[in-house]
């Protein structure tokens, strides 16, 4: 491979939440006494622990050396490159006009929520759900309407007869869709993302669609944009990207919103201005133009095919070598959410020993609970793949 995916960055006292903020700490339990000879393995905040791309770092190192860092405005390249990339990789065609920034893709679901919902509101999502949808309709007075995903045959799939049933019920008029799923990792297929459009048109539902890991594909597997569906699906859906999940740029802070329908789009930039904080950073900018250069363009095919290989290893792994434990293998995302269940009630354990005893042996891991999934344990597989495998092999030796 050309690009370096092998080396363990060392991040430790660099801003790093996964490494610096949780050390022998768990979430569960408080203090926690690592036990000697193991080190800490990252596996739990979304963020990925490879080196940035190389046109990333040159793009902020450049602009970094002029000597001056005012008032800007966007340039016109960091448009470009966002229109490049959505027809190159969904081909959905995007002019600048409809292109809007945010600050993260939960601040633009927080906007188009007050827009589109008044406080006290019902809101569909889908269970398991990302904690960030949670903690944002909950902090902005909305009620939340739960529509379980089913796990038919080691696919999770979207229970239409259920979403309308209680679109219908709690007379809901806005929906979250996460495309690809988190934490699930499903890509949805054009026809599941019909189907769902077809619900939501019958009942007139707006939708925010959060396709912040539209990026990370894994074994050969395409996405597609929510507002490619339909005609009704153009009009009334606020689809959310980010390079943050792609490039791991979480810490440069910078998404951007995509609206075709002129009226919304106008609707949502003026209640993102009423904070005046909403605004694009100049460093941002330019990491976004350097993520989506050819040169960073090339990094993330060979990002895929990391991505890839690490997730068809573990999953192998869990469902060969750990008895009572199963994973859905995903489709996307970088994040596996294993199901300990039968592991739980064969062992007489509870979740929290389990989480704990990662924790102990220097596997740091994520509570699946908060996502609405009663034994499951998030893991993030975005990094080295000698650092994944030292992981499962303490957690076959040490945890189950």
């Amino acid at each position: 491979m050309r690009f370096d995916f092998t080396s363990v960055p060392d991040r430790y006292g660099n801003d790093a939440l996964a490494v610096d903020a949780p050390t022998n700490y768990d979430f569960n339990f408080g203090e926690v006494e690592r036990e000697p000879g193991y080190d800490v393995i990252p596996m739990w905040v979304a963020d990925m622990n490879f080196r940035t791309a190389p046109s990333i770092r040159k793009a902020v190192v450049e602009r970094s050396a002029h000597p001056s860092f005012g008032y800007f405005r966007p340039r016109d390249e960091y448009f470009d490159a966002i229109i490049s990339w959505q027809k190159d990789h969904n081909g959905l065609t995007v002019r600048r006009e409809n292109i809007g920034y945010e600050n993260g893709v939960l601040g633009g679901v927080a906007s188009a929520c007050r827009v589109l919902a008044s406080s006290g509101d019902a809101i569909l999502l889908h269970s398991p759900t990302y904690v960030g949808f949670t903690g944002v309709l909950t902090n902005n007075g909305y009620h939340i309407v739960h529509s379980p995903l089913i796990n038919e045959n080691g696919t999770w799939r979207m229970d239409y007869e259920d979403m309308e049933r209680k679109i219908v019920d709690n007379n809901i008029k806005l929906a979250i869709l996460c495309s690809p799923h988190n934490p699930s990792g499903r890509v949805w297929s054009r026809e599941e993302l019909e189907k769902a459009m077809e619900v939501y048109e019958r009942h007139g539902v707006y939708v925010i669609s959060d396709e912040i890991w539209s990026d990370i594909l894994l074994n050969g597997r395409t996405h597609v944009p929510t507002l490619s569906i339909s005609d009704y699906a153009r009009d009334h859906v606020v689809a959310l990207y980010a390079p943050s999940k792609t490039f791991s740029l979480a810490g440069l802070i910078g998404s951007y919103h995509i609206i075709l329908n002129d009226w919304l789009k106008t609707r949502i930039d003026k209640e993102e201005s009423l904070s005046h904080y909403n605004s694009l950073n100049v460093l941002s900018m330019h990491a976004l133009i350097g993520a989506y250069s050819e040169e960073g363009r090339q990094w993330h095919e060979e990002l895929k095919e990391v991505l890839s290989d690490n997730i068809n290893w573990a999953c192998d792994f869990i469902n060969n070598e750990l008895d009572g434990v199963r994973v859905n293998k995903p489709e996307g995302t970088y994040m596996l959410f294993i199901d300990i269940e039968e592991y739980c009630r064969n062992h007489a354990q509870s979740v929290e020993e389990v989480l704990h005893r990662g924790w102990k042996y220097g596997v740091y891991w994520q509570d699946g609970r908060p996502f609405h999934g009663e034994y499951n344990i998030r893991m993030n597989l975005a990094l080295p793949k000698s650092r994944v495998i030292e992981a499962f092999e303490r957690l076959k030796k040490e945890v189950f």
